[in-house]
């Protein structure tokens, strides 16, 4: 173990715990990290996907994942073999930032063949999971970390995955939190694809070129908030409907305009001051300038 990285902790009620994070349902009581945990709060996207990836898979996560470093969001992965892999390989080498979320404890390597990787994400990035140090990786606590992988992120995308593919767990929890889900369209005939294929039947936005989510977050020059606009979730554009409308508002007024309940509107909230469309102070909600 690199021991330059010492094993620190954050509970939920400590200041550097992600704030995203503690907007979804049953977020850790206490995070177990290495690195520099001040990457978790960063405007994040998670990359996630097969294990067992083809050649094609492996470069689009790669591409992609690049593509969002390049942009300034840091890349979150759970570290696996396979898309994970790459995904963090990619941020790596756009000299961006990622996370790493473990389905064990951070002072176990899994897998043991990534113990190079582990560390090139430590001197440019983030270790993180629920589970305290020694446990072991077990059937039950990868699905348990990917509800970290998307809490932490304003958006999932799936690169590659089977009909059964743990990834999908995770573009389902990003889903259930109110984020954006993307999808790799893939090949037809391959069973790798059928995965990415049924999110986008089921409306999952395709990644039909790798500047695809980083347009719709509007990392790019000469957009407004109009534009960003287009893209947002049902939720998303009530909030910035009521928002526009009134022109500044309380959370308790949009509950009362929108019919969400308190916890969700913080959470949107959240995701649209990340997007660059809503900003607050003191206690208010305001479209952001």
């Amino acid at each position: 173990m690199n021991e330059k990285y010492p094993i620190r902790s954050v509970s939920r009620n400590d200041p550097d715990y992600p704030r995203l994070l503690r907007l979804i349902q049953n977020p850790p009581k206490k995070l177990y990290y290495r690195g520099d945990i001040s990457l978790a709060a960063m405007a994040s996207v998670a990359v996630v996907g097969a294990r067992k990836a083809t050649d094609y898979g492996k470069w689009a996560a790669f591409k992609l994942a690049n593509t969002l470093a390049e942009y300034g969001l840091a890349v979150v992965s759970g570290m696996a073999a396979g898309i994970d892999s790459e995904a963090h390989r990619g941020a790596l080498a756009a000299g961006g930032k990622t996370v790493a979320v473990f389905g064990c404890g951070i002072d176990i390597c899994y897998p043991t063949r990534n113990y190079r990787l582990m560390n090139e994400i430590l001197e440019n990035g983030l270790v993180i999971s629920e589970f305290e140090p020694g446990t072991e990786p077990r059937d039950f606590t990868f699905p348990m970390r990917n509800r970290i992988i998307s809490g932490l992120s304003v958006a999932t995308a799936v690169v590659e995955a089977g009909l059964h593919s743990g990834s999908l767990i995770t573009a389902e929890r990003a889903a259930e939190q109110g984020r954006s889900v993307y999808a790799v369209p893939g090949n037809i005939n391959r069973a790798m694809s059928f995965g990415c294929n049924k999110l986008i039947r089921d409306g999952a936005m395709p990644i039909v070129v790798f500047d695809d989510i980083v347009k719709d977050l509007k990392l790019v020059r000469g957009d407004t908030v109009e534009r960003r606009a287009e893209t947002l979730g049902a939720g998303e554009r009530a909030v910035y409907a009521a928002v526009r409308r009134m022109g500044e508002m309380t959370v308790d007024e949009l509950c009362a305009e929108t019919g969400l309940p308190p916890q969700d509107i913080n959470g949107i909230v959240t995701v649209l001051e990340m997007k660059g469309i809503v900003e607050t102070a003191q206690g208010r909600v305001f479209v952001s300038g």
